[in-house]
């Protein structure tokens, strides 16, 4: 989580999660879509680790009178997202954070993408809880974040994939490979099955898989 405080780090980043998730513009465009199935025309939408503004900019192009609260604990990270969002900005509250430092809501509509993995099972479970009060009754919720198997022979073969993609992508192999140690050692993977898990134990209903990319999952649930 450091190296989303190194301004150095953070002004390279808008090239690296398009470089490591497999169709993220893609998964940002049917964020959208799910979001709409059951969002107001002027809905209000929570996005939760909001720094670097991708997600956020995507998402008030595609729908022109949605506003939105963005939070995220890192300054630098919330910094580049103004600059990421530009004159879309003014559709946008920022808040440095976590969830607990979000309003209140109730909100129409929230995401949480390429985040969750970076906190331990019980946080994650206490965060989606957070997420689920501040949502109106059968508002949507989108969880994009890394989940794959973890039995041991899974679990290397996976991130050995994970580097592979990247390096692809045009990522450093050695870069690549530091990353895929860092995740291995550092990052709170969990299965796709624990993962669903916990966004039912949370709360939320109709938990449903709607994204899946190599180390990548994402579902859509409701409040």
């Amino acid at each position: 989580m450091s190296a989303f405080s190194d301004p150095e780090r953070v002004a390279r980043y808008a090239d690296g999660p398009r470089r490591y998730v497999p169709g993220l513009a893609d998964l940002h465009r049917m964020t959208g879509i799910l979001l709409a199935e059951r969002a107001p025309r002027d809905a209000r939408v929570l996005v939760l680790g909001a720094g670097g503004g991708l997600e956020l900019k995507a998402l008030a192009e595609a729908h022109p009178e949605w506003s939105f609260v963005g939070v995220d604990p890192s300054a630098e990270m919330l910094g580049l997202a103004a600059h990421t969002l530009g004159p879309l900005g003014a559709r946008v509250e920022l808040v440095q954070g976590y969830i607990e430092d979000a309003p209140p809501g109730p909100f129409d509509a929230a995401t949480c993408l390429l985040t969750l993995h970076f906190l331990a099972a019980d946080e994650r479970r206490r965060t989606a809880s957070d997420m689920r009060r501040r949502l109106k009754p059968g508002a949507p919720f989108v969880a994009a974040h890394g989940s794959f198997p973890q039995g041991g022979d899974e679990r290397a073969l996976w991130l050995s994939r994970y580097a592979a993609f990247a390096i692809t992508s045009g990522v450093d192999p050695d870069q690549a490979n530091a990353a895929r140690i860092a995740v291995d050692t550092s990052v709170s993977m969990l299965s796709p099955e624990q993962d669903e898990a916990i966004l039912r134990e949370a709360g939320f209903a109709d938990v449903t898989l709607f994204f899946a990319a190599f180390t990548w999952r994402g579902w859509i649930a409701h409040a």
